[in-house]
């Protein structure tokens, strides 16, 4: 079994966490696959500099919004927790669609390199995630198992039980550090995972925009998927998350996109923007 130790920086007294440059790293990448995409396009990747910077604000507040309202506590929007990716999703796609309309880059263009940037800005920050801690799974004694002492929360059986529902085996002590499904590091892989599908599918013969329905098809199903090893205390719908049942919203949405983004251009190469 692995012994999980935070990750802390800090350069003159100021404190750096893990999750912070985690997440600094993923927006780093995703301007980078996004802007790299867009000029092989033969498109200017100018605006995607912008773009991100409105997909930082969108998602922040997003994810804040989302969180306050799953937990039924508004105090939340000032705290240090609730960077949920659900919400910050939803609320950077939503902001940067704004964007986009309003100076007319291109809708359907900006999203099919969107997925890819997105699926890459994941994979890389889900490493946030598992340097501080966080988002770890469900007990587990399997050769991949790991124990986060120190993680937020620690594992412990107390945590286990009153923050996630999970019931204690017998015999153990409530201060007994548990060790449990890295889940931070699957989803690492799984993202990994979604941006080479996407990267094969890059070159695509639909119209624009086809892509991003595949991100979200590929997206939810990982999620799905992954949520049934995570340490979580809000499956409303019977062993079914709340996260979950976006996923599975997500997985129809980008079937419909799919279908309605499926036809054959008849453009010039460089395919004119919708």
């Amino acid at each position: 079994m692995t012994v999980h130790q935070p990750f802390l920086y800090s350069p003159g007294g100021f404190q750096i966490s893990g999750f912070g440059i985690g997440v600094l790293f993923a927006f780093i990448i995703a301007q980078v696959v996004c802007a790299r995409e867009l000029a092989r396009r033969g498109h200017d990747p100018t605006p995607i500099s912008e773009l991100i910077y409105w997909a930082a604000a969108g998602g922040i507040v997003g994810a804040k919004l989302y969180y306050a309202v799953l937990m039924n506590d508004w105090s939340t929007l000032l705290s240090r927790e609730g960077f949920v990716f659900w919400g910050g999703l939803i609320g950077g796609i939503l902001a940067v669609s704004a964007i986009v309309v309003r100076k007319r880059l291109g809708f359907h263009r900006i999203a099919d390199v969107a997925g890819l940037g997105i699926a890459a800005a994941y994979s890389v920050g889900r490493t946030g995630c598992w340097a501080v801690g966080d988002d770890y799974g469900r007990p587990s004694t399997s050769f991949f198992a790991v124990s986060f002492p120190q993680g937020a929360p620690p594992s412990t059986v107390q945590n286990m039980i009153s923050n996630f529902g999970i019931t204690a085996q017998a015999g153990e002590l409530p201060g007994t550090v548990l060790s449990v499904h890295p889940t931070q590091l699957y989803e690492t892989a799984m993202g990994f995972g979604m941006f080479l599908i996407l990267w094969r599918l890059r070159d695509h013969r639909h119209a624009e925009g086809w892509l991003f329905g595949v991100y979200m098809v590929v997206a939810g199903v990982e999620r799905f998927l992954i949520e049934f090893m995570r340490a979580k205390d809000d499956r409303f719908f019977g062993v079914l998350t709340m996260a979950q049942m976006i996923a599975l919203a997500f997985m129809l949405l980008g079937a419909a996109w799919m279908y309605a983004r499926r036809a054959t251009p008849q453009l010039s190469p460089s395919r004119e923007a919708v």
